[in-house]
Order: C-alpha cells, then sequence, then structure tokens
C-alpha cells in the first residue's frame, strides 16, 4: 500500500524562486530513487484560525508563505530506504541549504486510510 510523507514550512516570500529551484532538485532525486509522486503547494488561500492555524504551526511570519507538500511512495518499505539514503546520499548535500527556517518546518509520515 502507498505511503505519504507531509511536510508543512514557512517559506519567505522572497525566497519563492530558490526555494523551487532546490525543491525541483530535490524532488528529482526522491522521484529517481522511487518516489512516485511529489507535490509542492505554494499557500494562496490560508487562513489565520482562532485557536489552531497552519501559521501558527510553523510560526510562519508576515513576510513568510506556508507551503504544503507531500511526497507518495509505493510502500513504506520503500519511504524508509529513501529517508536513509536522504541522508547519506552526496547528491543531497550538493543541494545546499534550505531556503526557510528547517527548525520551523513540521513533517510526518502517513499510511492512507480512505483514497478515493
Amino acid at each position: 500500500m502507498a505511503y505519504i510523507d507531509g511536510f508543512l514550512a514557512a517559506v519567505p516570500k522572497a525566497n519563492k524562486d530558490a526555494y523551487l529551484a532546490f525543491a525541483n532538485a530535490a524532488d528529482a532525486l526522491f522521484r529517481q530513487w522511487g518516489a512516485t509522486r511529489v507535490v509542492e503547494c505554494w499557500g494562496d488561500e490560508v487562513p489565520k484560525g482562532t485557536l489552531t492555524d497552519f501559521w501558527r504551526a510553523v510560526a510562519a511570519k508576515d513576510d513568510e508563505v506556508v507551503v504544503f507538500s507531500w511526497v507518495e511512495y509505493p510502500d513504506k518499505a520503500t519511504r524508509d530506504a529513501i529517508q536513509k539514503r536522504m541522508m547519506n546520499d552526496p547528491e543531497m548535500a550538493r543541494l545546499g541549504a534550505m531556503p526557510l527556517d528547517g527548525k520551523r518546518m513540521i513533517f510526518g509520515g502517513f499510511e492512507p486510510i480512505i483514497d478515493v
């Protein structure tokens, strides 16, 4: 069964082009290594809530945009192998620093339970 890694981050608006370049390069590696799909979404209509919201989840500032992304794998074993490779492969190191504050990025692995 498919497995999904989801990501939420705050990216400075001024870094959009740098983010796109970084994401395209990293996403190409994920696909090369076995990911079946990668989606990067630039926040467009992301409302601020009264109790919680995407903005607070990543401590986004007024000059930042909330980005939502996910990587789909054929199964968890493939995801685990790619995660391990990502941490050790020199190709990832060549991408350089992420154009965002990685300490405020949140992520997690998810097993789909409904896929319509």
